[in-house]
């Protein structure tokens, strides 16, 4: 369980390092495909604050994903040590998935993006934006995912009992 919460937490800074990647570095207006209407209307690319932004940002980015999937694989590599079966696979991802989701809902949607204003300081076009005053603009996102978890983890769950056992 406690690897659970260890591969949790490193998939969250992965996420965190990935959101702040794109937020504050790489500064790529397509990136945000899934913010709000109102604020990806008026947001632009970025020129480079400083020299080498741009490939850092692209650098901590690859960083990033490479943090999230060595999650995923010493999550497996222990499950095939310790002989998990379905069942402990899927509450594994699971856990993983839902507490990245907690996180998600709780610290990036509602404090980090309604509260901080984090996002304005990288865009202060979007200043103004009605979108980081509602909590829950992207509930119906969120509630899909919360739904879809059980059926991805099953599938990954079953795909790993039949590859390792």
């Amino acid at each position: 369980m406690i690897l659970t919460l260890v591969l949790a937490l490193m998939v969250i800074a992965g996420i965190f390092l990935l959101l702040y990647s794109a937020v504050a570095l790489v500064q790529k207006r397509s990136f945000f495909g899934s913010a709000p209407p109102d604020i990806r209307a008026v947001i632009q690319d970025k020129p480079e604050r400083f020299r080498g932004q741009h490939l850092l940002g692209w650098g901590l980015l690859v960083f990033s994903m490479a943090v999230i999937a060595a999650a995923f694989v010493i999550g497996v590599w222990d499950g095939v040590k310790n002989g998990f079966g379905f069942w402990k696979y899927f509450a594994r991802l699971l856990a993983v998935l839902y507490l990245y989701k907690i996180w998600d809902m709780t610290f990036l949607d509602w404090f980090l993006l309604t509260k901080t204003r984090f996002f304005q300081r990288y865009y202060p076009e979007a200043d103004g934006c009605e979108s980081f005053e509602k909590v829950g603009f992207n509930r119906k996102s969120q509630m899909t995912k919360l739904i879809v978890f059980p059926f991805v983890s099953a599938a990954v769950a079953g795909i790993l009992v039949l590859i390792f056992r």
